[in-house]
């Protein structure tokens, strides 16, 4: 009789399992199709290069310093890259911090963390202006947002209260 060596894989864990959820997107929305429609708008004369190329200097800033950037040539001047600026919005972001940018290697962790929030990506073009929205989608765990014990008893005594 001979006796396996091999190790079997641990099974996975709920939370692990969770966790891998939690980072795949959810309600995603590609925008291929619509740019595709612009770009030949532009190409056809019916848009201006002025209506396409109009990134606001804030967006530009934002890709600047922020943004990262891609393989893919600007489809209006050819000369420059086309950098990706990732936007962050939800309920579950404090005030200050809802619509910031982030970098995408922060996403997964802040899925594991935080209930659902939305994700757009606009790529830019820092030479001549050219911004679209590539994709938005969801992330999050999905579930609603704990609240601490501390709320939860001052809102039960809140109820009592009310209730007397």
């Amino acid at each position: 009789m001979s006796v396996s060596t091999t190790r079997s894989r641990p099974p996975r864990s709920a939370a692990s399992n969770r966790s891998r959820a939690a980072v795949a997107p959810r309600s995603i929305i590609d925008y291929t199709l619509y740019r595709r429609a612009t770009l030949a708008g532009l190409r056809g004369g019916s848009v201006s290069s002025a209506d396409v190329c109009d990134a606001h200097p804030y967006l530009l800033r934002a890709a600047r310093f922020h943004g990262e950037p891609t393989e893919d040539d600007c489809p209006i001047c050819r000369r420059d890259r086309l950098t990706h600026v990732t936007y962050t919005y939800g309920d579950c972001f404090r005030a200050d911090t809802n619509g910031r940018v982030r970098q995408s290697g922060e996403l997964p962790a802040l899925a594991a963390e935080l209930p659902e929030f939305t994700v757009y990506v606009v790529e830019v073009c820092q030479s001549c202006g050219w911004n679209h929205l590539a994709v938005s989608f969801v992330l999050g765990t999905g579930q609603e947002k704990r609240t601490s014990a501390v709320s939860a008893r001052q809102t039960c005594s809140g109820s009592r209260a009310a209730q007397e």
